[in-house]
């Protein structure tokens, strides 16, 4: 059994930095992608964030420049620090996994719960 779980969310101010954590169990992520997504309070869609497979990153365009995403392939883990935080980056930030390199939300395999991230302003 594959499970995500998020970590790292909270109350923050804007122009803060966070960093979110996402443990996968049950797979190893070497060749899998690890992306996050995000899902404002009370609405459906979910939005790309970044992903990370292999070495490869990629990032949506509205956190270019105030994203890294990283991972850590013996720990099974992955990280997302988001620097210069806005009130619209409060969401609830997922973690997701697939075997193919998308940013589509109907692609992803497994989702974890998510974490919800706060940002006054």
């Amino acid at each position: 059994q594959v499970t995500l779980v998020e970590s790292g969310g909270g109350l923050v101010q804007a122009g803060d930095s966070l960093r979110l954590s996402c443990v996968v169990s049950g797979r190893a992520i070497g060749n899998s992608m690890i992306s996050f997504f995000r899902q404002w309070v009370g609405k459906e869609e979910r939005q790309f964030v970044a992903g990370i497979r292999w070495s490869a990153t990629y990032y949506a365009d509205y956190v270019t420049g105030r994203a890294a995403i990283s991972k850590d392939n013996t720990e099974n883990t992955v990280e997302l620090q988001i620097s210069s935080l806005k009130p619209e980056d409060t969401a609830v930030y997922y973690c997701a996994m697939s075997n193919r390199v998308t940013t589509q939300v109907d692609a992803m395999d497994f989702w974890g719960k998510g974490t919800l991230v706060t940002v006054s302003s």
